[in-house]
Protein backbone atom coordinates (compact mmCIF):
# COMPACT_ATOMS: atom_id res chain seq x y z
CA UNK A 1 0.00 0.00 0.00
CA UNK A 2 1.59 3.19 -0.61
CA UNK A 3 1.95 5.72 2.07
CA UNK A 4 2.48 9.66 1.88
CA UNK A 5 5.81 10.44 2.71
CA UNK A 6 6.11 13.19 5.79
CA UNK A 7 9.56 15.33 5.75
CA UNK A 8 10.15 15.09 9.16
CA UNK A 9 12.74 18.09 8.21
CA UNK A 10 10.16 20.03 7.27
CA UNK A 11 8.05 19.65 10.19
CA UNK A 12 10.85 20.84 12.35
CA UNK A 13 12.24 23.57 10.23
CA UNK A 14 15.61 22.02 9.34
CA UNK A 15 17.99 21.56 6.62
CA UNK A 16 18.13 17.26 5.96
CA UNK A 17 22.20 18.09 7.77
CA UNK A 18 20.89 19.36 10.79
CA UNK A 19 22.94 18.65 13.62
CA UNK A 20 21.24 16.98 16.71
CA UNK A 21 21.49 19.69 19.04
CA UNK A 22 19.82 21.35 16.11
CA UNK A 23 16.99 19.12 16.25
CA UNK A 24 16.96 19.11 20.14
CA UNK A 25 16.44 22.59 19.78
CA UNK A 26 14.09 23.48 17.04
CA UNK A 27 11.95 20.61 18.62
CA UNK A 28 11.58 22.41 22.01
CA UNK A 29 10.39 25.86 20.36
CA UNK A 30 7.85 24.41 18.38
CA UNK A 31 6.86 22.02 21.20
CA UNK A 32 6.44 25.26 23.57
CA UNK A 33 4.97 26.96 20.92
CA UNK A 34 2.15 24.32 20.08
CA UNK A 35 1.34 22.89 23.54
CA UNK A 36 -2.04 21.85 24.18
CA UNK A 37 -1.72 23.95 27.43
CA UNK A 38 -0.85 27.25 25.60
CA UNK A 39 -3.13 26.91 22.91
CA UNK A 40 -6.49 25.39 24.68
CA UNK A 41 -9.27 23.94 22.55
CA UNK A 42 -7.35 24.60 19.19
CA UNK A 43 -7.53 20.85 17.23
CA UNK A 44 -4.62 22.62 14.34
CA UNK A 45 -2.27 23.40 17.02
CA UNK A 46 -2.93 19.67 18.79
CA UNK A 47 -2.75 18.32 15.21
CA UNK A 48 0.98 19.94 14.74
CA UNK A 49 1.97 19.17 17.94
CA UNK A 50 1.55 15.24 17.30
CA UNK A 51 3.60 16.25 14.14
CA UNK A 52 6.31 18.15 16.17
CA UNK A 53 6.34 14.77 18.28
CA UNK A 54 6.57 12.19 15.85
CA UNK A 55 9.48 14.31 13.92
CA UNK A 56 11.42 14.71 17.12
CA UNK A 57 11.25 10.66 17.81
CA UNK A 58 12.45 10.11 14.19
CA UNK A 59 14.86 12.05 14.04
CA UNK A 60 15.94 12.59 17.88
CA UNK A 61 16.42 8.97 17.80
CA UNK A 62 19.77 8.04 16.19
CA UNK A 63 18.59 4.40 14.84
CA UNK A 64 15.47 5.67 13.28
CA UNK A 65 17.14 8.51 12.18
CA UNK A 66 19.56 6.64 10.19
CA UNK A 67 17.14 3.98 8.89
CA UNK A 68 14.85 7.22 7.52
CA UNK A 69 17.57 9.40 6.10
CA UNK A 70 18.60 5.81 4.26
CA UNK A 71 14.90 6.26 2.10
CA UNK A 72 16.83 8.04 -0.34
CA UNK A 73 14.97 9.76 -3.43
CA UNK A 74 11.96 9.92 -1.99
CA UNK A 75 12.41 11.82 0.82
CA UNK A 76 10.44 14.65 -1.63
CA UNK A 77 7.55 15.54 0.67
CA UNK A 78 4.15 14.45 -0.84
CA UNK A 79 5.48 11.82 -3.05
CA UNK A 80 3.93 8.01 -2.39
CA UNK A 81 6.40 5.86 -0.32
CA UNK A 82 6.62 1.95 -0.68
CA UNK A 83 8.08 0.85 2.54
CA UNK A 84 11.00 -1.73 1.17
CA UNK A 85 11.02 -5.22 2.07
CA UNK A 86 11.60 -6.49 5.65
CA UNK A 87 10.32 -2.78 7.35
CA UNK A 88 6.68 -3.50 7.64
CA UNK A 89 5.46 -4.86 10.99
CA UNK A 90 8.83 -4.14 13.36
CA UNK A 91 7.59 -3.31 16.25
CA UNK A 92 8.72 -0.76 18.55
CA UNK A 93 7.97 0.02 22.32
CA UNK A 94 7.85 3.68 22.56
CA UNK A 95 8.14 3.85 26.34
CA UNK A 96 7.55 7.53 27.92
CA UNK A 97 6.48 8.24 24.24
CA UNK A 98 3.65 6.61 24.43
CA UNK A 99 1.68 9.53 25.58
CA UNK A 100 1.41 10.65 22.00
CA UNK A 101 -0.17 7.48 21.25
CA UNK A 102 -3.16 8.54 23.30
CA UNK A 103 -3.69 11.54 21.77
CA UNK A 104 -4.15 9.74 18.71
CA UNK A 105 -1.58 8.33 17.82
CA UNK A 106 1.22 8.73 15.12
CA UNK A 107 0.64 8.32 11.54
CA UNK A 108 0.40 5.31 9.07
CA UNK A 109 3.68 6.56 7.81
CA UNK A 110 5.48 5.94 11.23
CA UNK A 111 3.78 3.19 12.23
CA UNK A 112 4.73 1.28 8.70
CA UNK A 113 8.16 1.94 9.38
CA UNK A 114 8.60 1.65 13.34
CA UNK A 115 5.77 -0.26 14.06
CA UNK A 116 2.83 0.92 16.40
CA UNK A 117 3.54 2.72 19.72
CA UNK A 118 2.45 1.07 22.61
CA UNK A 119 2.07 3.58 25.54
CA UNK A 120 2.53 2.72 29.36
CA UNK A 121 1.71 4.57 32.47
CA UNK A 122 3.28 7.79 31.18
CA UNK A 123 0.39 7.71 28.77
CA UNK A 124 -1.78 7.64 31.67
CA UNK A 125 -0.22 10.62 33.45
CA UNK A 126 -0.14 12.52 30.55
CA UNK A 127 -3.89 11.95 29.76
CA UNK A 128 -4.63 12.71 33.40
CA UNK A 129 -2.63 15.75 32.79
CA UNK A 130 -4.10 16.88 29.89
CA UNK A 131 -8.01 17.35 31.46
CA UNK A 132 -8.69 21.26 31.95
CA UNK A 133 -8.17 22.39 35.81
CA UNK A 134 -8.02 24.99 37.45
CA UNK A 135 -4.60 26.05 38.81
CA UNK A 136 -4.41 25.97 42.54
CA UNK A 137 -4.39 29.27 44.55
CA UNK A 138 -1.56 30.93 46.47
CA UNK A 139 -1.73 32.59 50.06
CA UNK A 140 1.07 34.81 51.05
CA UNK A 141 1.92 37.10 53.81
CA UNK A 142 2.75 40.95 52.84
CA UNK A 143 3.99 42.88 55.83
CA UNK A 144 3.58 46.28 55.46
CA UNK A 145 4.09 49.52 57.21
CA UNK A 146 1.44 51.61 59.55
CA UNK A 147 2.19 54.32 56.83
CA UNK A 148 1.11 52.54 54.05
CA UNK A 149 -1.91 51.43 54.95
CA UNK A 150 -3.05 55.12 55.75
CA UNK A 151 -2.19 56.56 52.11
CA UNK A 152 -1.49 53.05 49.89
CA UNK A 153 1.01 52.36 47.37
CA UNK A 154 2.72 49.93 45.37
CA UNK A 155 4.80 47.17 46.97
CA UNK A 156 6.80 44.51 45.70
CA UNK A 157 6.52 40.77 46.33
CA UNK A 158 8.63 37.67 45.01
CA UNK A 159 6.79 34.69 44.94
CA UNK A 160 7.49 30.81 43.53
CA UNK A 161 5.06 29.89 41.01
CA UNK A 162 4.83 26.98 38.17
CA UNK A 163 5.54 27.40 34.97
CA UNK A 164 6.01 24.99 31.94
CA UNK A 165 9.57 23.89 31.54
CA UNK A 166 11.27 25.77 28.82
CA UNK A 167 13.28 22.66 28.20
CA UNK A 168 10.73 20.26 27.19
CA UNK A 169 7.86 22.87 26.43
CA UNK A 170 5.38 21.04 29.01
CA UNK A 171 5.89 17.60 27.00
CA UNK A 172 7.69 16.42 29.90
CA UNK A 173 10.28 14.60 27.83
CA UNK A 174 13.56 15.88 26.33
CA UNK A 175 14.94 13.64 23.57
CA UNK A 176 13.70 10.03 24.53
CA UNK A 177 13.99 10.27 28.15
CA UNK A 178 12.28 11.80 31.14
CA UNK A 179 13.08 15.47 31.33
CA UNK A 180 15.73 16.23 33.64
CA UNK A 181 15.07 19.64 34.32
CA UNK A 182 11.64 19.41 35.18
CA UNK A 183 12.14 16.01 37.01
CA UNK A 184 9.06 14.82 34.55
CA UNK A 185 6.55 17.05 35.49
CA UNK A 186 6.50 19.33 32.97
CA UNK A 187 6.37 22.16 34.94
CA UNK A 188 9.01 23.93 36.71
CA UNK A 189 9.05 26.58 39.58
CA UNK A 190 11.09 29.80 39.23
CA UNK A 191 10.54 32.68 41.42
CA UNK A 192 8.23 35.69 40.09
CA UNK A 193 8.39 39.18 41.00
CA UNK A 194 4.74 40.87 41.52
CA UNK A 195 4.02 44.69 41.35
CA UNK A 196 1.54 45.20 43.90
CA UNK A 197 -0.54 48.21 44.48
CA UNK A 198 -1.72 48.16 48.23
CA UNK A 199 -5.23 50.22 48.83
CA UNK A 200 -5.53 52.82 51.78
CA UNK A 201 -7.37 51.43 54.42
CA UNK A 202 -6.07 47.74 54.45
CA UNK A 203 -6.24 46.33 58.52
CA UNK A 204 -4.16 43.72 59.79
CA UNK A 205 -5.35 40.52 58.99
CA UNK A 206 -6.93 42.32 55.51
CA UNK A 207 -7.08 40.46 52.43
CA UNK A 208 -6.19 40.85 49.38
CA UNK A 209 -7.00 38.92 45.69
CA UNK A 210 -5.09 39.08 42.87
CA UNK A 211 -7.52 37.06 39.98
CA UNK A 212 -5.54 35.06 37.99
CA UNK A 213 -1.86 35.20 39.63
CA UNK A 214 -2.01 31.65 41.23
CA UNK A 215 -0.93 28.81 39.69
CA UNK A 216 -0.78 28.15 35.97
CA UNK A 217 -3.52 25.96 35.57
CA UNK A 218 -3.59 22.33 33.66
CA UNK A 219 -4.65 21.73 30.16
CA UNK A 220 -5.24 24.94 29.43
CA UNK A 221 -7.57 25.61 32.03
CA UNK A 222 -7.51 28.76 34.16
CA UNK A 223 -4.93 29.88 36.61
CA UNK A 224 -5.71 30.24 40.60
CA UNK A 225 -5.67 33.63 42.35
CA UNK A 226 -3.21 34.91 44.71
CA UNK A 227 -4.02 35.75 47.93
CA UNK A 228 -2.22 38.50 49.93
CA UNK A 229 -2.70 38.20 53.80
CA UNK A 230 -1.65 41.83 54.94
CA UNK A 231 0.39 42.14 58.50
CA UNK A 232 1.37 45.56 59.43
CA UNK A 233 4.13 46.27 61.10
CA UNK A 234 4.09 47.25 64.75
CA UNK A 235 4.61 51.29 64.86
CA UNK A 236 6.84 52.54 67.33
CA UNK A 237 4.09 55.32 68.33
CA UNK A 238 0.53 54.81 66.66
CA UNK A 239 -2.03 51.86 67.89
CA UNK A 240 -3.87 50.84 65.25
CA UNK A 241 -8.03 50.48 66.94
CA UNK A 242 -10.15 49.33 64.01
CA UNK A 243 -9.87 52.64 61.52
CA UNK A 244 -8.85 54.67 64.30
CA UNK A 245 -5.08 55.08 65.50
CA UNK A 246 -3.61 56.31 68.85
CA UNK A 247 -1.04 58.21 69.79
CA UNK A 248 0.40 59.10 73.40
CA UNK A 249 1.07 62.87 74.67
CA UNK A 250 3.43 62.92 77.26
CA UNK A 251 2.00 66.67 78.90
CA UNK A 252 3.54 68.53 81.90
CA UNK A 253 1.64 69.06 85.08
CA UNK A 254 1.00 73.18 84.06
CA UNK A 255 0.26 72.62 80.88
CA UNK A 256 -2.32 70.00 81.74
CA UNK A 257 -3.88 72.31 84.33
CA UNK A 258 -3.32 75.26 82.34
CA UNK A 259 -4.19 74.42 78.74
CA UNK A 260 -1.69 74.76 75.88
CA UNK A 261 -1.12 74.28 72.28
CA UNK A 262 1.03 71.57 71.27
CA UNK A 263 1.95 69.82 67.46
CA UNK A 264 0.81 65.78 67.58
CA UNK A 265 2.36 63.75 65.23
CA UNK A 266 -0.14 62.33 62.74
CA UNK A 267 0.44 60.11 60.17
CA UNK A 268 0.17 62.73 57.38
CA UNK A 269 2.47 65.14 59.60
CA UNK A 270 2.79 67.50 62.80
CA UNK A 271 -0.85 69.13 63.52
CA UNK A 272 -1.70 71.67 65.75
CA UNK A 273 -4.16 70.96 68.61
CA UNK A 274 -5.56 72.94 71.61
CA UNK A 275 -5.29 71.07 75.01
CA UNK A 276 -8.19 72.14 76.97
CA UNK A 277 -7.23 73.65 81.06
CA UNK A 278 -7.69 70.51 83.31
CA UNK A 279 -6.91 68.21 81.00
CA UNK A 280 -6.83 64.46 83.30
CA UNK A 281 -4.18 61.97 82.49
CA UNK A 282 -5.29 59.05 80.39
CA UNK A 283 -8.22 61.42 78.82
CA UNK A 284 -8.23 60.94 75.57
CA UNK A 285 -9.09 63.84 72.80
CA UNK A 286 -10.31 63.48 68.91
CA UNK A 287 -8.60 64.25 66.05
CA UNK A 288 -11.43 63.54 63.32
CA UNK A 289 -10.65 62.32 60.08
CA UNK A 290 -7.09 61.81 60.73
CA UNK A 291 -7.70 57.59 60.59
CA UNK A 292 -6.95 54.77 58.06
CA UNK A 293 -9.54 54.89 54.78
CA UNK A 294 -13.14 52.85 55.78
CA UNK A 295 -15.47 51.56 52.89
CA UNK A 296 -17.49 54.45 51.02
CA UNK A 297 -14.20 57.01 51.51
CA UNK A 298 -14.82 57.75 54.91
CA UNK A 299 -11.74 57.87 57.66
CA UNK A 300 -11.58 56.86 61.02
CA UNK A 301 -10.24 59.51 63.75
CA UNK A 302 -7.45 59.47 65.51
CA UNK A 303 -7.12 59.87 69.66
CA UNK A 304 -4.76 61.39 71.60
CA UNK A 305 -4.09 59.30 74.71
CA UNK A 306 -3.09 62.34 77.67
CA UNK A 307 0.02 61.11 79.69
CA UNK A 308 1.12 63.53 82.21
CA UNK A 309 4.88 63.36 83.67
CA UNK A 310 5.87 64.48 86.86
CA UNK A 311 9.07 65.37 87.12
CA UNK A 312 11.79 62.97 88.86
CA UNK A 313 13.82 66.11 90.46
CA UNK A 314 13.11 69.47 91.17
CA UNK A 315 15.13 72.73 92.36
CA UNK A 316 14.57 74.13 95.30
CA UNK A 317 12.90 77.22 93.51
CA UNK A 318 10.40 74.89 91.75
CA UNK A 319 10.18 73.31 95.53
CA UNK A 320 8.98 76.16 97.13
CA UNK A 321 6.51 76.98 94.04
CA UNK A 322 5.25 73.40 94.02
CA UNK A 323 4.95 73.75 98.15
CA UNK A 324 3.23 76.84 97.61
CA UNK A 325 0.46 75.15 95.26
CA UNK A 326 0.10 72.58 97.73
CA UNK A 327 -1.17 74.83 100.67
CA UNK A 328 -3.40 76.44 97.88
CA UNK A 329 -4.59 73.06 96.73
CA UNK A 330 -5.15 72.14 100.96
CA UNK A 331 -7.44 75.00 101.20
CA UNK A 332 -9.72 74.00 98.15
CA UNK A 333 -9.58 70.11 99.10
CA UNK A 334 -9.71 70.00 102.42
CA UNK A 335 -6.08 68.22 102.55
CA UNK A 336 -6.54 65.95 99.37
CA UNK A 337 -3.57 65.86 97.05
CA UNK A 338 -3.50 64.37 93.58
CA UNK A 339 -5.59 61.62 95.73
CA UNK A 340 -3.98 61.27 98.54
CA UNK A 341 -4.76 62.25 102.31
CA UNK A 342 -2.18 64.42 103.79
CA UNK A 343 -1.55 63.54 107.73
Amino acid sequence: MAIKYKDYYEILGLKRDASAKEIKNAYRKLARKYHPDVNPDNKEAEEKFKEINEANEVLGDPGKKTKYDQLGPNWQAGTEFRPPPGWEGVDVRMGDFGDFASMGGFSDFFSTLFGQAQGGSFSQRTARRSRKARGADIDAELTILLEDAYNGGKHSVTLQKSEICPDCGGTTIAGKRSCSACNGMGMTVKPRRLDIKIPAGVKDGSRIRLAGQGETGVGGGPAGDLYLNIKLKPHPHFTVLDHDVQVELPLMPWEAIMGTEVEVSTLRGYVKMKIPPGTQSGQRLRLKGLGLSKKGGEKGDQYVKIKIVVPKTVSEQEGDLYGKLAQLYDKKKSGLIFGKTRR
